[in-house]
């Protein structure tokens, strides 16, 4: 019999706390996301729900500002370190799922192969422009009156495996753009590219001083190339349920269902919603503000803003949660929003775990992999894993 009849996964994205022992490799010395957030507010992040389960005390050595460690955490604390190849969303996720990606992912920082590029063009029948890496909010600023104009597409890339398309719905119909980023994803799965997702990103506005992303981002993502632990619990009978974009990086996979949402709000209530019903098993929920609006764009200001809203809707989550519920809020990379550059960070990520039913208090310490996650999960329900990660279910008491 499972110990908790339901574990809820949060993961609050791009939220780092501090490099990671590897994080030279990544040219990424010296990124905090969490910590240089608090020290841009000058003590005034005020995350009191989150500092309560024991945010805090991670970083005894060096604390937070506005987020100090505290006597007695009613939660469970550490952090964790990737070793997957890369730092993307979808390296991260799936190394949480037992899964780590070992091998590189496709990279082209000067843009994509003109052969790559000339089979878009084709397949759309529309020219492709900029092929650079590029700000997704600089590069429609400066590019989509262009687009307006002529139809062409806007292709660019990232300091991570991504294709991403960006087109403004009023030319380039959403349902045009998900068909020409589904072709772009069949032909860049295997080597030579192997891009790791391919990302729609659609657009509204008639001038750069308007231009706005919408909601209808859809991501892409390479096929699990092995089972992850969410097969491995639905397999077992254990409902899985996707809240964000959950579905996307796991194309699917091992999920029975879930929602897409349209903001860090939208996806805070829609796993408050899942949590008040009888729904049992796994609710997986991502929150991509923070990484897609705050640590690309560098926008500390933001970032921490958004940090604040959502501690209190977790006060919210907590007061819904029953005693046999398990909460476990982590990241899945940092992307700090005062570092150099705009994309994602070599991090540590936060780990913090709580139960009405557990006394709290306790340090989990440095965890890796991020499959230490699942390995608990899997452990909770009596699922057999494949000892890619290592259970801390019993330093839960």
């Amino acid at each position: 019999m499972a110990q908790f009849k339901r574990v809820i996964g949060i993961v609050t994205d791009s939220i780092g706390i501090g490099e990671a022992p590897d994080a030279a490799k990544f040219n990424d010395e010296g990124s905090d996301t969490l910590g240089h957030i608090g020290t841009f507010f000058k003590g005034q992040l005020a995350l009191p729900n989150w500092q309560q389960l024991g945010l805090g005390n991670i970083r005894q050595d060096q604390p937070i500002e506005g987020v100090a460690p505290i006597a007695h955490p009613i939660g469970y604390f550490g952090k964790m370190a990737e070793i997957s190849a890369g730092k993307d969303s979808m390296d991260g996720h799936w190394e949480m799922m037992g899964l780590p990606v070992t091998a590189p992912l496709g990279f082209f920082p000067q843009g994509f192969p003109e052969a790559l590029i000339k089979q878009i063009e084709d397949f759309s029948g529309r020219k492709v422009i900029v092929n650079l890496p590029y700000s997704g909010t600089e590069v429609i600023a400066k590019y989509g009156e262009q687009q307006l104009k002529t139809g062409d597409l806007i292709v660019y890339t990232s300091g991570d495996s991504v294709l991403q398309i960006a087109a403004n719905t009023a030319v380039i119909p959403l349902k045009e753009l998900y068909k020409i980023c589904e072709y772009a994803r069949s032909i860049t799965t295997d080597a030579p590219y192997k891009i790791g997702r391919v990302i729609a990103r659609p657009y509204v506005g008639d001038s750069a001083e308007n231009f706005t992303r919408t909601s209808d981002r859809h991501d892409y993502a390479l096929m699990p190339n092995a089972p992850t632990d969410l097969d491995r619990l639905q397999a077992a009978g254990v409902p899985t349920y996707g809240v964000g974009k959950i579905n996307d990086i796991f194309s699917g996979q091992g999920l029975d269902d879930g929602i897409h949402t349209v903001s860090n709000v939208d996806g805070m209530n829609q796993t408050i919603k899942q949590v008040k019903s009888d729904r049992q098993g796994f609710i997986f929920t991502n929150l991509v503000d923070f990484d897609a609006m705050y640590g690309h764009r560098r926008n500390a200001q933001g970032d921490g803003e958004a940090l604040m809203i959502f501690d209190q809707q977790l006060g919210e989550l907590m007061a819904a949660m029953q005693p046999e519920d398990l909460l476990m809020i982590t990241s899945d990379h940092g992307n700090d929003p005062t570092f150099r550059g705009t994309d994602h960070t070599r991090e540590f990520v936060p780990l913090v775990v709580y139960s009405k039913s557990l006394p709290g208090g306790g340090d989990l310490g440095i965890r890796s992999p991020f499959a230490d996650m699942g390995a608990t999960i899997l452990e909770n329900f009596g699922v057999a894993g494949t000892g890619v990660g290592h259970s801390f279910l019993a330093a839960l008491k």
